[in-house]
């Protein structure tokens, strides 16, 4: 009897960890690529939950009644609520043109066209975001996962995830929901 709670106990480990380890791999590009062990976030990483204020920020909507005066339904979704749209379904995931992409939440520069690339994972991809100060990271644990979440750094708003499996030389891929971000053209 003691042996076959032993064994079932077993079988129940093996089977969660299996159940664990596909939940954590499917936001993957790759599918069969090894998963990494997530970095620690730093000490100002940790600490950064709350954005910076400055004046750009005083101004920023307080409430959630002033957001979702502010923003869409669907940018108020992810960027207040972290949600994610569906992929293949943004307007910037297959949008090559020259320019900067900003904060839909507050106007905030965080990509550069220069470092868009197509993933194939069904968001808008990045390399590397505009300037290190403009995106914060903080683990998310959601969804029985394991992830990096990117927030803008001057209004909190969240815009996605960033993975270690991108294109040299950052090897970054910023996944990024298009509702979260507005497109300026770049000037002649």
């Amino acid at each position: 009897m003691y042996m076959m709670v032993v064994i079932m106990k077993e079988a129940v480990f093996l089977t969660m960890s299996l159940l664990v380890f596909s939940m954590t791999t499917g936001c993957e590009k790759n599918p069969s690529a090894t998963v990494s062990k997530p970095e620690t976030p730093s000490v100002a990483q940790q600490s950064a939950e709350e954005p910076k204020m400055d004046d750009t920020t005083a101004k920023m909507p307080q409430t959630n009644a002033e957001w979702k005066s502010r923003l869409t339904d669907e940018q108020y979704f992810v960027l207040r609520k972290k949600g994610t749209e569906r992929p293949f379904t943004g307007k910037y995931d297959k949008f090559y043109e020259p320019g900067t992409y900003k904060c839909a939440g507050c106007g905030n520069v965080i990509f550069v066209s220069d470092d868009k690339y197509n993933s194939g994972c069904g968001w808008p991809a990045f390399s590397a975001p505009a300037d290190e100060s403009a995106v914060r990271e903080r683990r998310d644990l959601s969804h029985g996962m394991n992830r990096t979440e990117i927030t803008c750094s001057k209004c909190g708003g969240h815009l996605g995830h960033v993975f270690n499996d991108g294109p040299a030389p950052t090897g970054q891929r910023y996944c990024i929901n298009s509702a979260a971000l507005e497109f300026e053209e770049q000037k002649p």
